[in-house]
């Protein structure tokens, strides 16, 4: 399964500005990301509500996952995984703050 962990440097964690930064990225993949933390499980990233409820707080890591029999018939495993760096670099980086 195409797994990232990640930290949230949102000052504000994901909520508000972030979160939607977020999701609108999530969503543009085209592909069902799930997020979670602790072991938790994971909620749909294309959601802002889900996203918002749980909670991710700044410095938290987060997991970000593609169940690969979710994955579109057009993307490869290689491009699920792709997506799912730069989802980890988007949470890591100023855009997200």
């Amino acid at each position: 399964m195409p797994v990232r962990k990640a930290i949230v440097q949102a000052a504000i964690g994901l909520h508000a500005r972030p979160a939607a930064v977020f999701v609108r990225a999530v969503t543009e993949t085209g592909l069902p990301v799930t997020i979670s933390k602790n072991g938790k499980p994971g909620v749909d990233a294309r959601s802002l509500l889900e996203v918002m409820i749980e909670d991710f707080s700044c410095g938290c890591e987060v997991e970000l996952a593609v169940a690969p029999d979710a994955i579109p018939a057009r993307y490869s495993l290689a491009e699920a995984e792709d997506a799912l760096e730069g989802l980890r670099l988007l949470l890591e980086s100023a855009q997200a703050r």
